[in-house]
């Protein structure tokens, strides 16, 4: 990568710092000042920052990779920066909930900044899309730990726009999404962002979570009208009807039963698809032309990358060949491991939707919600609370 250019070692610290009281600061908004104009001045100073200023790297999103080549690969080492802001994020998650998201993630800031008319994403297509995540997260996953390449960075929409440069495609594709996300709350965030994925997860188990009111939810249903993210979840029983009881429990049952086939049926396409996947590593490819070039004559003149990387593998084709089938052996163990998540993946998804659980008030899910702190400024009690508005006071009654 020459974009952006190398910079001194101790900037990394200085970076994590800055990281690192951003989250600080999310938390102290949403928590003790509960306050959405203080989140919209933080997710300001995180879009110039992170985004204009740094062009978007490093970046939380982008750092998965880093980690993932490390782990597999013994001749790299993940960057302070890189370990920082995964680590950070998602141990802030794991006891807070997504304070990253609120108002630190420059991709969340852009899209939550440009929302002007928040329509409803119709359930069906919601809950289908939001296993897209996963997938790419599972993808990004593959790809860095084989050495292949950065999928998540290199088609990361935003990035282009921050450093006003890029391919024209994923400029085009970065313009697409912000229109998009004029109408729909942050599309990236909510239906393809691999470390947003990471922060469900970690927001589901959180020891503390954004609540719309401390105190009492008298179910006026402001706040659900007022989460452009579909966040807001209604009060369930969590006991079906006695008559819709038996389908309930079949329908679980059929999704308990089927996962495990989803995630078998995962692994073997997993593994048929290896030889595909494997082309994108350069040498695998390099393998392949050299042997679909054997025995024709070596080109003449002014050589192309390719002519020359073929020159090179002509004169050791044991040691490409060797490689080669490394990389293929990498390739086969992590496509299957890539089906079985997609297949686990799926059969989570499924079987979430067969459970009930149970709700007295309307509050925000762990996973989905992203702290951004609307609902607290829709919430009559919450605003009496903050002694923002005045308590309604019940007229007096005589008695006769």
């Amino acid at each position: 990568m020459t974009t952006p250019g190398p910079r001194a070692a101790y900037w990394e610290y200085v970076d994590s710092l800055v990281l690192a009281t951003a989250l600080g600061t999310a938390l102290w908004l949403i928590y003790t000042r509960r306050s959405r104009r203080g989140l919209i001045a933080l997710s300001i100073f995180s879009l110039i920052y992170f985004g204009f200023y740094r062009k978007g790297c490093i970046c939380s999103i982008g750092s998965v990779q880093n980690l993932a080549m490390a782990l597999f690969d013994n001749g790299y080492a993940a960057p302070v920066s890189a370990i920082a802001f995964f680590a950070l994020p998602v141990a802030v998650a794991l006891f807070s909930g997504r304070a990253f998201c609120s108002g630190v993630c420059p991709h969340g800031a852009l899209q939550d900044l440009i929302l002007v008319k928040p329509l409803k994403v119709p359930t069906w297509l919601e809950q289908g899309l939001s296993v897209l995540p996963f997938i790419y997260l599972g993808a990004g996953v593959l790809f860095a730990a084989t050495g292949t390449t950065f999928i998540i960075c290199q088609y990361d929409p935003f990035v282009p726009i921050f450093r006003m440069s890029g391919r024209t495609f994923m400029v085009l594709s970065g313009v697409a999404l912000l229109v998009l996300g004029m109408f729909v709350g942050r599309p990236y965030c909510r239906f393809l962002c691999p470390f947003g994925a990471i922060l469900k997860l970690a927001g589901t188990v959180s020891a503390r979570r954004v609540r719309v009111t401390p105190d009492l939810c008298t179910q006026c249903r402001l706040c659900e009208a007022s989460c452009p993210f579909g966040a807001m979840r209604t009060p369930e029983t969590g006991r079906p009807a006695p008559r819709d009881l038996p389908s309930e429990r079949r329908q679980l049952t059929l999704a308990l039963m089927v996962t495990p086939l989803l995630i078998f049926a995962g692994a073997w396409g997993g593994l048929k698809f290896s030889p595909t996947a494997a082309m994108l590593h350069p040498s695998v490819n390099l393998a392949h032309e050299f042997l679909a070039n054997q025995g024709k004559p070596a080109p003449t003149g002014a050589l192309s990358p390719a002519d020359l990387e073929l020159q090179r593998a002509r004169q050791n084709p044991r040691e490409t060949l060797v490689a080669s089938a490394k990389v293929q052996h990498r390739f086969d163990m992590g496509t299957t491991l890539f089906g079985a998540w997609i297949g686990l993946v799926i059969g989570a998804k499924w079987i979430s939707l067969r459970l009930r659980r149970t709700r007295t008030d309307y509050e925000p899910d762990r996973g989905d919600c992203v702290a951004c702190a609307r609902c607290f400024d829709y919430c009559p009690n919450e605003l009496v609370r903050r002694g923002v508005i005045s308590p309604v006071k019940e007229p007096a009654t005589t008695t006769l």
